[in-house]
């Protein structure tokens, strides 16, 4: 006996619940990340602190061909209001422009000023490794505070404050570094990703599995940084010397975060898309090398928000405008709540308004950049 041939109309049944139920499970994945990892951003609120803590501090600014932007943001941190002893070292990479000069024009008014000057190109070392690793050798305090010559501290209280997140085993502290506010579209585009990026990777370290940071705005002790032996483990690659180190060394129990607008450093943002899709696809060359489950729940993440909207369309057209509707805005409404609390702890506000077109952005973005991990890492790091 044969089975009786479906009918048309079971087929189209069936296949519309498929669609359906395949849209309520990305939802709730999507969910599921702002409800555990992002929340604790949106409703983060540091431990009291009954004792004020003064580290010796080392601050590095690894530069190359960076005149101006050392000339324009390096007063930022030479200003800091910070009585403890502490020192800023910029490591001068094999520039060819007037960095040399302008750094000797600052020291004539900065004692706490150091330079390294670097001549010879390191073999086999490509990017920001080597330099950043003379520089924290040079260091002559535990704790090294990074950022980059493009940046800028928020405020005369970056130092003080960034060296107060450390305790008792405490040795890597994560902090923010968005991008500065300037007029357009494009502009809020690559804000909303540096946002998007800097949500995710401070969620995950107050959730316990830290898995990255950024060079713009990062501090550790120099003793975790020679017990993993530096960056000798990823070397070979050019990138990483942020995110590849902190996901080797950092843990549950020594990594911390700080997002008081007072530690934020804020850089010039990228001028046009060439140089926007260079640095991101920089970034994403180094991601292949995160440990297995940094990369499952990345990947689970970026692979649910790329297909919500497709799936939100698909429902529409072919189960019913109501049903996708009911989906779509049960997770905009958990997302529009959590984002609007995050938007306001990293200094965003005025891209809130925007979120839904700017979440929307993101499915281009992840087509844009989804054969970046696959291309091979340029050997500069400027």
């Amino acid at each position: 006996m044969f089975a009786p041939r479906m009918k048309l109309t079971d087929y189209l049944l069936h296949w519309q619940n498929l669609l359906f139920l395949a849209l309520c499970l990305i939802a709730l994945i999507q969910i599921f990340y702002y409800l555990y990892f992002f929340s604790r951003i949106a409703f983060y609120k540091p431990g009291a602190r009954n004792v004020s803590q003064s580290h010796p501090v080392s601050v590095i600014v690894c530069a190359r061909d960076e005149a101006e932007n050392l000339a324009k943001n390096l007063p930022g941190t030479l200003v800091q209001q910070y009585r403890t002893t502490h020192e800023v070292i910029v490591v001068n990479d094999n520039s060819l422009d007037e960095s040399k000069y302008i750094l000797e024009e600052y020291q004539r008014s900065y004692r706490q000023l150091q330079t390294v000057e670097l001549k010879q190109e390191a073999r086999f070392i490509p990017g920001k490794k080597f330099p950043l690793s003379v520089g924290i050798k040079t260091a002559k305090y535990e704790i090294v505070l990074l950022t980059d010559a493009d940046c800028v501290p928020a405020s005369e209280f970056w130092i003080d404050k960034m060296q107060q997140t450390f305790s008792d085993g405490i040795e890597i502290v994560l902090g923010y570094g968005p991008l500065q506010r300037k007029k357009g579209w494009f502009n809020k585009l690559v804000r909303w990703e540096t946002l998007h990026t800097a949500l995710q990777y401070l969620s995950y370290a107050r959730a316990g599995i830290p898995y990255m940071g950024v060079g713009r705005n990062l501090s550790y002790r120099k003793s975790v940084f020679f017990r993993h032996k530096g960056f000798s483990a990823h070397n070979h690659v050019p990138g990483g010397d942020d995110d590849l180190f902190i996901n080797m060394a950092a843990t549950r129990s020594n990594t911390a975060i700080n997002i008081d607008p007072d530690t934020f450093t804020l850089s010039e943002p990228p001028r046009t898309w060439k140089q926007w899709i260079r640095q991101k696809t920089r970034h994403y060359t180094t991601g292949k090398y995160y440990k297995a489950r940094h990369k499952f729940l990345l990947g689970l993440y970026a692979i649910s928000h790329f297909l919500f909207f497709p799936l939100v369309a698909a429902v529409w057209i072919w189960v019913g405008w109501k049903e996708a509707l009911i989906v779509f805005a049960l997770r905009m409404l958990i997302q529009g709540i959590i984002l609007f609390k995050v938007t306001r702890k990293l200094g965003e506000r005025d891209l809130f308004p925007w979120f839904m077109v700017l979440d929307i952005w993101m499915f281009f973005y992840y087509l844009l950049f989804a054969t970046a991990p696959l291309k091979k890492p340029r050997s500069n790091w400027n």
